[in-house]
C-alpha cells in the first residue's frame, strides 16, 4: 500500500477517490477521515499502517473492512489495467510492467480472468479468484456456478472442490473421457507449479487456462 494514498480523498467504500474531484475532496468524503477514508490519524505507508493508540473497537474494525475491500478489489484493478496497457500501447506496456517490478505471468492471470468477465458480470461479493475457478466454463454455467458460491457464502477452496467433484461425476458418465499426456522435465515442472501456486490455481487448472488464454484470438504473445 503506496503512502501516496495518504493525500487521496476517500469514497463512500473508503476507497481513494482520483485526483481531480471538485475541489479535490469527493462527495464521499466523510469529514474527520483520513487515507483510504479510514479514521484520522490512520497512516498508510508501502510496508506500514501506522494505528494511534486508543481507537475504538467500531474503528478498528472498519478499518479491517476497508483493507479487505482493497484486496479483494486490487486483483481485478490489475487485471483491468493489464488490458488497457494491451489495448492502448501494444508495443511498449510491458517495459512498464518491468520497472513497476509486478509479476507479469500473475499479471496475465489477472487480465484472463478480467477479459473473460466484463464488468456487468462481475460479483462484488466474490473475488477474482472465485470467478477464475468458473473461468474455462461456458457463461452459462459461469453464472450458475458463482450465483450458487454468493448465495451459500462458498469459500475459493469450496468452489474449486465443487468443481473438481462435477468433473469427476462427468468423467465416469463419459465412455472415452479425453486425456492429454504433457511430459515434463523436473525444470519446466517447478517453473509450472510456481505459476499455477501464483495464480491460485491448481496445476492442472492453470495449464487448462494458459492454453484457453493462448487460444483466444486477441490473446497478447507470450
Amino acid at each position: 500500500m503506496d503512502s501516496s494514498f495518504n493525500n487521496q480523498p476517500g469514497n463512500q467504500d473508503g476507497l481513494p477517490r482520483p485526483a481531480g474531484s471538485p475541489n479535490g475532496v469527493g462527495p464521499g468524503r466523510r469529514p474527520g477521515r483520513g487515507p483510504l477514508g479510514m479514521d484520522a490519524g490512520i497512516q498508510a505507508g508501502t510496508v506500514e499502517l501506522r494505528i494511534p493508540t486508543g481507537l475504538t473497537l467500531e474503528s478498528w474494525g472498519r478499518i479491517g473492512r476497508h483493507l479487505k475491500r482493497i484486496t479483494d478489489s486490487s486483483a481485478w484493478w490489475l487485471g483491468d489495467w493489464l488490458l488497457y496497457g494491451e489495448r492502448a500501447f501494444p508495443d511498449r506496456y510491458r517495459v512498464v510492467i518491468e520497472e513497476t517490478a509486478l509479476d507479469y505471468q500473475t499479471l496475465r492471470n489477472y487480465a484472463w480472468v478480467a477479459r473473460k468477465f466484463p464488468v456487468s458480470r462481475r460479483r462484488d461479493t466474490l473475488s477474482l479468484q472465485h470467478h477464475a475457478e468458473t473461468a474455462s466454463l461456458p457463461e452459462p454455467d459461469q453464472d450458475d456456478w458463482l450465483a450458487r458460491a454468493e448465495k451459500e457464502k462458498w469459500s475459493v477452496k469450496r468452489l474449486r472442490r465443487e468443481l473438481r467433484e462435477r468433473r469427476r461425476l462427468r468423467g465416469r458418465g463419459e465412455r472415452n473421457p479425453a486425456q492429454v499426456v504433457i511430459p515434463l522435465d523436473s525444470e519446466r515442472a517447478e517453473r509450472w507449479s510456481q505459476a499455477a501456486e501464483a495464480a491460485e490455481l491448481p496445476l492442472v487448472d492453470w495449464i487448462a487456462t494458459t492454453l484457453d488464454d493462448a487460444a483466444t484470438d486477441d490473446a497478447p504473445d507470450l
